[in-house]
């Protein structure tokens, strides 16, 4: 059975960090990420990383957020830093290794304050 728990998240100032980890149980995976939901938003993509390492971001987070994995460990980890307000959401680790083959973590809720 295939889990991802993540943690991590939680209440910051504006241009603070946070540092979110996903463990990820039960498979490997292609493709690991991390995307976030709004109050009222659709859920939109974060940053995504391959087995080899090569990241892709969204143009909001690119230069604050760092995405990175231990494939050792099954882990993904986001460096959010110099967050902003609007980046406050609910955080949804995903692992994909396929269309037919994709799962998601919880979710994890990063506030920020101004």
């Amino acid at each position: 059975q295939v889990q991802l728990v993540e943690s991590g998240g939680g209440l910051v100032q504006a241009g603070g960090s946070l540092r979110l980890s996903c463990a990820a149980s039960g498979s490997t995976f292609r493709n690991m990420g991390w995307y976030r939901q709004a109050p009222g938003k659709q859920r939109e993509l974060v940053a995504t990383i391959s087995p080899g390492g090569s990241t892709n971001y969204a143009d909001s987070v690119k230069g604050r957020f760092a995405i990175s994995r231990d494939n050792a460990k099954n882990t993904v980890y986001l460096q959010m830093n110099s967050l902003k307000p609007e980046d406050t959401a609910v955080y949804y680790c995903n692992a994909y290794n396929s269309p037919f083959d994709i799962y998601w973590g919880q979710g994890t809720q990063v506030t920020v304050s101004s």
